[in-house]
């Protein structure tokens, strides 16, 4: 079985990983390469495989730099399955068409200047009608429930906690006798952010493909980012200024309506009429979408609305479909907080209010989120003093401001605490979708905490995935102590179990509690290490 690093190794666009056993091809992700000037050419290179033998695509979540790529896959001749999440299914029905409108708008203006140089006419990557047809494809399965997509292979998806529908997969392969079990994290979400869920945990592994954009870095407390945000909001408001967001339509722009709707009704806050506008019509049915799949919320958000306070209802919020609507925003008389995408700035209604913006001292632009290298976004954030938006050159003359602990990813400390969850650590672990630095320190930090080999990967690179010989990989018909296992003991064990919850739970004297807890879930670990024996015992 061997395993290639496509996409988002070395990197954090462009996610892509190729699983191949003696049977089967399989596709983990197929993103879009954003950001750097070279990553246009990357997108239209050809895949480093032939699109019409893979046999399924499995998609961790609806970001483009994890879907874009899909229209483009099909257009070349995928014809097997996208498995996925309801959500992620439903957020690409609108995700990819909008990415295919976009592929064509710009090629449309790279095409009239070409054709006043007097040079050939390029293809959209792909269109809207490409994006359409790779709909069909896909096949929406639910949390939690293992899925035999093969006889010898088998996956499960957890609720990763980063966008709505976002995935960490469990993929077990049986081969040559072997059961491997492989686990991509996708992208991890960060403990705590509006809406979702926290990252589920994942039990064991013999291999680990880990996602590390922020593995170097920590980000601040959710209570210090609400009041950072309502500082800059109320010093920007009392300038006359405006307050621009460039924000990811899927998931960010959702959780900074949770923000916003938490701030307006505090009682002490000054912004109550200030207006909102989410600029993006691609937000608006994203945020529709949510709504929709509110079974996939956290707790404190479904509590809020089981109370009438829709997080994503609030007095002057105003929702901008429209191109006409979109430009009077710039005319508004007063301050005002505009929510727009793209997220990272390069496309979008968010460069026509950078362009009305970042000129002006008495305003501010807030990120909320990643910013890929070469992006306009990654330049404004790291200080450039004038930047070309539409042919033009704008300066920066407003205030720069970065909201961290908004992030849709685990920090260092949120990557670790996932890892070391792991009752069995993988054998090894391959680091993926983060830059240089990050990689480095999050690979040492791994290497002093765990015995697990750690190894960066590096883009075009391909592994063999080779059989762990432990408890988990026992060949059928082989001696091996498993044999001599009473699997009548998880009877017993459940019962001991049961027994001594209820006495901790009913405050027993005749047991100490503490005591009693620890040895409970010492027992819990040992009965569920016991039923994989017994799963595999039953399926010789």
């Amino acid at each position: 079985m061997k395993l290639s690093f496509l996409g988002g190794a070395e990197m954090v666009t462009g996610s892509c990983h190729l699983l191949e056993t003696k049977e089967h091809k399989i596709l983990i992700d197929c993103g879009m390469f954003q950001g750097d000037s070279d990553s246009g050419d990357l997108n239209r290179n050809q895949f480093d495989f032939d699109p019409a033998e893979i046999d399924f695509l499995l998609l961790t979540h609806a970001h483009i730099d994890h879907s874009g790529r899909i229209p483009l896959l099909v257009k070349r001749g995928f014809k097997g399955k996208i498995i996925t999440t309801k959500a992620t299914s439903e957020l690409c029905s609108i995700m990819l068409p909008d990415s295919g409108y976009i592929q064509e708008m710009e090629v449309e203006w790279i095409n009239r200047k070409r054709l006043r140089a007097g040079k050939p006419l390029i293809e959209p990557l792909y269109t809207i009608d490409d994006a359409e047809k790779s709909l069909k494809y896909f096949e929406p399965i639910n949390y939690d429930d293992i899925v035999k997509i093969t006889d010898e292979i088998e996956v499960r998806y957890k609720d990763a906690g980063h966008i709505l529908g976002s995935a960490i997969i469990e993929i077990w392969v049986r081969e040559d006798n072997d059961r491997i079990k492989i686990v991509f994290s996708g992208d991890l979400g960060n403990k705590d952010i509006p809406i979702m869920k926290d990252p589920s945990y994942i039990d064991e592994a013999d291999y680990l493909i880990l996602e590390t954009t922020y593995g170097n870095k920590l980000h601040n407390t959710m209570e210090n980012t609400l009041l950072f945000l309502l500082d800059i909001i109320t010093h920007t408001v009392e300038n006359g200024g405006n307050i621009v967001i460039p924000s990811f339509a899927v998931g960010r722009t959702q959780e900074i309506l949770y923000m916003l709707n938490m701030l307006k009704e505090s009682k002490f806050s000054k912004i109550k009429d200030i207006p909102v506008f989410v600029d993006s019509p691609l937000a608006i049915n994203a945020t529709n979408i949510f709504n929709n799949n509110q079974d996939l919320f956290d707790d404190e958000t479904k509590e809020l609305i089981k109370m009438g306070d829709h997080p994503f209802e609030f007095p002057n919020l105003i929702f901008t479909k429209t191109a006409e609507e979109s430009k009077a925003i710039n005319f508004h008389e007063g301050s005002s907080i505009i929510v727009s995408a793209s997220g990272m700035c390069d496309a979008g209604r968010i460069k026509h209010h950078l362009k009305h913006n970042l000129w002006r001292g008495n305003s501010c632009v807030v990120f909320v989120g990643y910013q890929a290298k070469g992006t306009l976004g990654r330049r404004i954030l790291e200080g450039e003093k004038k930047v070309k938006i539409f042919g033009e050159e704008i300066y920066v003359n407003c205030k720069i401001y970065n909201l961290n602990g908004l992030s849709g990813h685990a920090d260092q400390k949120g990557l670790l605490d996932w890892v070391s969850a792991f009752r069995k650590k993988p054998a090894k672990i391959f680091l993926v979708h983060g830059e240089e630095d990050s990689l480095n320190e999050f690979s040492n930090l791994l290497e002093h905490n765990f015995d697990s080999q750690i190894e960066i990967a590096r883009i075009g690179e391909t592994v063999e995935i080779e059989s762990r010989i432990d408890s988990r990989t026992i060949a059928p018909g082989k001696s091996n102590i498993v044999d001599s296992i009473d699997v009548n003991l998880l009877d017993e064990m459940n019962m001991i179990l049961d027994t001594l919850k209820l006495a901790v739970l009913n405050n027993d004297s005749s047991i100490d509690n503490d005591k009693a807890f620890i040895l409970a879930k010492k027992m819990e670990n040992i009965r569920s290490e016991l039923e994989y024996i017994n799963n595999i015992i039953s399926n010789r």
